[in-house]
């Protein structure tokens, strides 16, 4: 499913104060005298698709308006309703794609604008996204994208189409996977190297760890319950005393706990021989009587372990002030000293580091490898790319005026990256003698014009999804010429929707949609206006103003007679 441009929809901008147009699929063009706000209506469009910042923004807002408008309507290609899918933006089957733009001023220098797609504010970043998938726009002389980085080599890869295009995802995975083993065993080797500088330092830190014997990362707090414990012996050994005396043993001529529980219990089983219903609080009564003698065992346990040891004592605070200095030291807990240890034993270790270096080295070596396959399966399609090109490239021009022209794409080898390890440079030339140059050095405005459309007709036979609009290239060239250029982008129209501004009647003649822009003057206000030609006379009066002449009316009749013959 192709682009097209459905709408246009403008008010305050530039010298139009209102305009609606539709659009149809096919050849359209747009004249008018020189002024009259022809590329106006392109400048509308490349800001609504994220052009026009700054000061070049508030140009656009017709003089004395606060406030300005754009928007175009479009029925989107599969490709754009994908990229609106992970946008998460919504658009059914049969729905338009709204995109606008609206400004608004805030002082003499300074305004802000929204855009929406749908409805949903969008971004400039995202509208720089979207819009080479809506509008492919030339103007004559375009050498500023032949010298965009890159720009060259992604026409060429366009023309691979998609067997091209599955090489150079394959390219990009491989050069990715390459970048990460390279990056892992460079770090490795810097981490090495720098440990290798400090490698005594770390000697004698481990040496220090192993003598410490760290094993248990919860030992320093064991060591200071058991600490505790024995300094605060004598009055442990107190409670103890004091818990025994009222549980077991008596204490001041009074009995026990336990010998409480006996009688209370004796007494309950008794009662429960007159009365069933006691016995629960006579279970209940020596569950309790058998929770206070296993607390009495604990007791006991508990005891054995508070024996005097000054010896044991004065090793724990000898051992936990090590422990504790180790840790002030490096800043590190038990925990972390443990694990501090061990990675030296690790690093320190010549056999493990030098085989984990190994290891690393293997594995950069095989993403290399695999890497510079797919650079050269790369290059390979590439190279049959290129024969396509130069062989379409040079059956269009010469009928535009460059009867002598060659054209070569050449490919150098480059430092290997994600788009593979070509760098393609397109060199021309257009007389006889002139040796094969950069394009974008030798060509002429006109021969970069031609250019541009006979690379824009070849791409569109393996890309047939944006609009492409053409601004005035074929200026400045004869009539011979300006016919050729007429037929191409015809049969361009045949598989693209075409937008043209022209002053040639030939390129006219052949359009299937005509719109003329003109101006005036109403109380001293100048406003432009565009109507669109949709009768015979009205063409033929257009196309003989842009002819001029004595027999221009004769001619604009000819021009037409031939495109319904």
């Amino acid at each position: 499913m192709l682009v097209v441009l459905t709408g246009l929809q403008l008010n305050n901008i530039a010298l139009i104060d209102s305009l609606e147009l539709d659009f149809c699929g096919g050849f359209t063009v747009l004249t008018g005298e020189t002024g009259a706000g022809k590329s106006i209506l392109l400048d509308a469009l490349d800001a609504v698709l994220g052009g026009a910042q700054g000061a070049n923004g508030l140009r656009l807002l017709r003089s004395g308006c606060d406030r300005a408008q754009i928007e175009a309507s479009f029925n989107p290609s599969d490709q754009v309703r994908q990229w609106l899918l992970e946008a998460d933006i919504d658009c059914d089957d049969d729905d338009e794609l709204l995109l606008s733009r609206e400004w608004k001023r805030q002082d003499e220098t300074r305004f802000s604008s929204r855009s929406r797609l749908n409805g949903i504010s969008v971004n400039r970043q995202q509208l720089l996204e979207l819009r080479p998938l809506l509008i492919d726009l030339t103007v004559q002389g375009q050498t500023q994208q032949l010298y965009r980085p890159g720009q060259q080599r992604r026409w060429l890869d366009q023309l691979g189409g998609a067997a091209l295009a599955e090489r150079l995802d394959s390219t990009r995975t491989t050069w990715q996977r390459w970048k990460a083993a390279a990056m892992a065993l460079q770090t490795s080797e810097q981490e090495r190297q720098r440990f290798e500088q400090e490698r005594s330092e770390q000697e004698e830190l481990l040496n220090l760890l192993e003598n410490a014997e760290l094993d248990d990362p919860a030992e320093d707090g064991l060591l200071e319950q058991e600490q505790d414990r024995l300094v605060h012996g004598v009055r442990l050994q107190e409670g103890l005393g004091l818990l025994f005396g009222r549980l077991r043993d008596g204490a001041e001529q009074a009995p026990s706990l336990q010998e409480h529980f006996a009688v209370a219990i004796q007494e309950l089983q008794a009662m429960s021989q007159l009365d069933g219903s006691v016995q629960p609080l006579c279970d209940q009564a020596l569950d309790l009587e058998a929770g206070i003698n296993d607390l009495l065992q604990s007791l006991d346990h508990y005891s054995r372990t508070l024996d005097s040891n000054p010896e044991r004592l004065s090793s724990i605070q000898e051992r936990l002030a090590d422990l504790k200095r180790l840790q002030r030291r490096h800043g590190l807990d038990l925990a972390g000293l443990i694990e501090r240890r061990d990675y030296l034993r690790l690093v320190l270790d010549e056999g493990g580091a030098a085989a984990d270096l190994d290891r690393l080295r293997l594995a950069e070596e095989l993403a290399r490898a695999d890497r510079d396959e797919a650079n050269a399966q790369l290059h390979a399609a590439r190279l049959m790319a290129a024969d396509s090109l130069e062989a379409s490239l040079l059956e269009l021009l010469p009928p535009m005026g460059l009867a002598n022209v060659r054209f070569q794409v050449e490919l150098s080898e480059s430092e290997p990256a994600d788009h593979g390890a070509d760098a393609i440079c397109f060199l021309f030339s257009a007389n006889p003698g002139q040796p094969l140059a950069p394009l974008q050095d030798v060509a002429s405005g006109g021969e970069m014009s031609r250019f541009l459309l006979a690379l824009k007709t070849t791409l569109a036979t393996v890309d047939g999804s944006s609009t492409l609009l053409f601004d005035e290239i074929d200026a400045g060239v004869s009539g011979r010429v300006s016919g050729a250029m007429a037929e191409l982008l015809h049969v361009l129209s045949q598989s693209r929707q075409v937008f043209c501004v022209t002053h040639q009647p030939l390129v006219a003649a052949v359009a299937d949609h005509h719109f003329r822009v003109s101006k005036h003057v109403d109380a001293g206000v100048t406003h432009s206006r565009v109507s669109q030609l949709r009768d015979i006379q009205q063409r033929r009066q257009e196309l003989a103003d842009l002819a001029g002449g004595e027999q221009a009316d004769a001619y604009a009749a000819s021009l037409l007679a031939q495109k319904t013959a």
